[in-house]
């Protein structure tokens, strides 16, 4: 069962007034099975991070279509966005969009809150979330108390704790030292494998996809080829490198 279909997905930018039109995708096509957890590369203005706000209804495209199970949501708009967005899909963005005024528990509860869920289902879904994450002990800071680490899986508890159909995850370790960015990617790797989250996400780092099931290398708007991790990781991280290295854009060292 598919839970994320995007059809001929094309996105051109200016070609108005003067200016140069830049197309950013062309005729891109995904489809996300539930339970994947796929990833999205390429080099610098491939057109990875249009692709995540068009799926995330950030952005709209210029033609296609996106599905999220048998609905179509590019063409939903105002409060009714908003409300599917906020029941139905989860956000992890790279500089963690955390409320300074709320602590840790405020800021991941808070789409329950907004929803109207009982209090105990609150709390039990945050219990068990928060131990997943290894932040139970600092619920009650603020963002501006706890390490970088401890923000971005703030920030993915989040975007999880009202189990939504799909998770979109952007540069999630782009701000984290290698050892934060291991322990919020084991985490996620174990809500995917558990849980059955189905995430998409964009990164650059090779560390990081080499956790995804998936992973979609594009190159001026196209899907250039994927790969799919087998049981050795250490394997498909190679695999990512020599892809990269294939199609241009930065690698480095696995932490």
């Amino acid at each position: 069962m598919h839970v994320l279909k995007a059809v001929e997905l094309t996105k051109i930018y200016g070609g108005t007034h003067g200016s140069a039109a830049v197309r950013a995708l062309d005729s891109f096509n995904l489809l996300v099975k539930a339970g994947e957890f796929v990833g999205i590369m390429g080099p610098s203005g491939s057109g990875k991070t249009t692709i995540l706000q068009i799926l995330g209804t950030i952005d709209v495209p210029t033609s296609g279509r996106v599905f999220l199970g048998e609905r179509e949501i590019t063409g939903l708009k105002g409060k009714e966005l908003a409300v599917f967005r906020r029941k139905h899909m989860g956000f992890i963005f790279q500089d963690f969009n955390l409320l300074d005024a709320l602590t840790l528990k405020e800021n991941i509860i808070l789409p329950l809150v907004l929803e109207g869920h009982p209090v105990a289902e609150i709390e039990a879904r945050l219990e068990a979330l928060s131990r997943r994450l290894d932040i139970a002990k600092v619920l009650s800071r603020h963002p501006y108390e706890v390490s970088g680490g401890e923000k971005q899986r703030a920030a993915a508890g989040r975007a999880l704790i009202h189990r939504p159909d799909l998770v979109l995850a952007d540069e999630p370790t782009g701000n984290l030292d290698s050892r934060s960015a291991r322990a919020l990617m084991d985490a996620l790797d174990g809500l995917n494998r558990e849980e059955g989250a189905t995430m998409v996400m964009v990164t650059h780092d090779p560390v990081t996809a080499s956790f995804c099931s998936r992973i979609l290398f594009i190159k001026d708007g196209r899907l250039v080829t994927e790969l799919r991790r087998g049981k050795d990781r250490a394997r498909f991280f190679q695999q990512i490198l020599d892809t990269q290295a294939a199609i241009g854009g930065d690698g480095h060292d696995p932490a």
